[in-house]
């Protein structure tokens, strides 16, 4: 029986987080929304992970007022947020309270579908989370964090694909954040998982090592349900496969997409312009969009080598940008080798730079380093061995429970810090997310509003002089 391979779009959300740093506005995006949601994709992936520190850091933008907007442009495409477990979209775990807020604010303004992860892959960082969105009766997608290391197996993925199952997740994605999945492994990790889980099974994968596009033949031969892809301006590199080969090379054959290619196209050319304005103006830098060896020698994500490289520039020390690259493992190995992705690839890295330029190991080690140690983030893959625990957090003790359990419920005092600022009901979990970043914003806002106020009143008392 033929079966029609469904496609996640990320152009409003990974694609240019990987290549530009989540820096599209929103007024960048909006025209071209209603052409996607014509398309027939499987979903729009439109939110979640970067794109909401960016809005308020970089764009001055409410990031509530953008998914806003992308729902009342797509009508008929359910939108998708990546959404990372107890740490939401920030860089610590949160309270019960704001997790559970969170969830059902971004089901209230316009998700539909939650692709929930967790960098550790701790089973017991999911649970708030899809208790959460199953209560909103939205869509639990539960993703697997892929990577490779002596802990790590096809069949240490297939049985956590099994208990997020049980865990009540309606699809699973298998999320290979640095593009380490190769076809042959991809196939049979694809056949593993489907044999033993009923749901629908979506995979989701980036350029950065060369091999994704031969990644999603496999896997698609294999009976994956669907895949992450962008459109070709935004594709590649760090980024996703491009959206339109894939429909090109399916077309006519049982997995054929049913997208048309020349509709995809024509959307294609719109994003032409916005990819050579971010070329000339330096934030899309050509060395994201070729193939990097060292993701796969390494395993090390492509917006994690941007990060290094910009950490060592900022020290003066660009020539130990090998030295750091073989430290990372190293630092991996020691740190119960988690999966290298938000927030654990950031601190894996940032510890590894602190390791090479102090000129001896672990001499200066950052807070997140020692949280991580500690436990706060959760149970890692491996045991962290007594020499390292040690070294890292002396005799302190490390979590042994959930780490939320140790977390006081946050969103009352939360309310009460920015009383002042509050203009909706969502600006709480803003704060809760980004609290000095999220006051800046608040700061511009009521500025702005003020000037708008202010001319309003200037030109009706010049219209109609008391």
């Amino acid at each position: 029986m033929a079966k029609k391979l469904g496609i996640t779009e990320t152009i409003l959300r990974d694609a240019h987080q990987s290549l530009i740093a989540t820096r599209m506005t929103t007024d960048e995006m909006i025209p071209i929304v209603t052409e996607l949601d014509e398309v027939g994709y499987h979903s729009l992936e439109a939110w979640g992970g970067a794109t909401f520190d960016s809005c308020m850091r970089f764009l001055n933008e409410d990031p509530w007022e953008r998914l806003r907007k992308f729902k009342n442009a797509a009508k008929k495409t359910p939108l998708q947020m990546l959404f990372r477990g107890q740490n939401i979209l920030g860089y610590r775990h949160y309270a019960d309270d704001v997790v559970e807020y969170f969830v059902q604010k971004s089901v209230a303004n316009g998700i539909d579908i939650l692709r929930i992860f967790d960098a550790l892959n701790d089973i017991r960082n999911f649970q708030t989370a899809i208790k959460a969105a199953k209560k909103e009766k939205a869509h639990v997608q539960a993703a697997v964090s892929y990577t490779i290391s002596p802990a790590h197996s096809n069949q240490s993925f297939i049985d956590l694909a099994v208990r997020l199952e049980e865990m009540g997740a309606d699809s699973i994605c298998i999320k290979d954040m640095a593009g380490l999945l190769t076809p042959y492994v991809a196939y049979d990790l694809v056949k593993g998982i489907k044999a033993n889980v009923k749901i629908p099974l979506q995979l989701h994968t980036h350029y950065t090592s060369g091999v994704a596009s031969m990644t999603y033949i496999k896997a698609i031969e294999a009976g994956v349900d669907v895949v992450d892809c962008a459109l070709s301006p935004f594709a590649m590199g760090t980024s996703q496969p491009p959206t339109e080969p894939l429909v090109a090379a399916l077309k006519g054959t049982e997995y054929d997409t049913g997208i048309d290619l020349e509709r995809v196209s024509r959307i294609s050319e719109y994003f032409k312009p916005l990819r050579q304005k971010y070329l000339q103006s330096g934030l899309l830098d050509p060395k994201v969009l070729g193939v990097d060896v060292n993701t796969l020698v390494y395993q090390v994500p492509g917006g994690m080598l941007s990060n290094l490289v910009s950490q060592l520039k900022q020290q003066n020390k660009e020539d130990k940008f090998n030295d750091v690259l073989k430290e990372i493992p190293r630092v991996r190995e020691d740190f119960g080798y988690p999966p290298l992705v938000t927030p654990t690839s950031q601190i894996v890295g940032t510890q590894a730079v602190l390791n090479v330029i102090m000129g001896e190991r672990y001499k200066m080690i950052s807070k997140e380093s020692k949280a991580l140690v500690r436990g706060e983030y959760g149970v890692t893959p491996v045991p962290i061995s007594d020499e390292i625990r040690k070294k890292i957090i002396g005799d302190q003790e490390q979590i042994t429970c959930r780490p939320a359990d140790l977390i006081e419920p946050e969103l009352d005092r939360l309310r009460s810090e920015i009383g002042e600022y509050i203009e909706q009901d969502e600006d709480v979990l803003s704060y809760a997310l980004f609290d000095q970043v999220a006051i800046n914003f608040f700061k511009k806002r009521q500025a702005k509003k003020y000037k708008i106020e202010s001319s309003l009143v200037d030109t009706q008392q010049k219209t109609h002089p008391v």
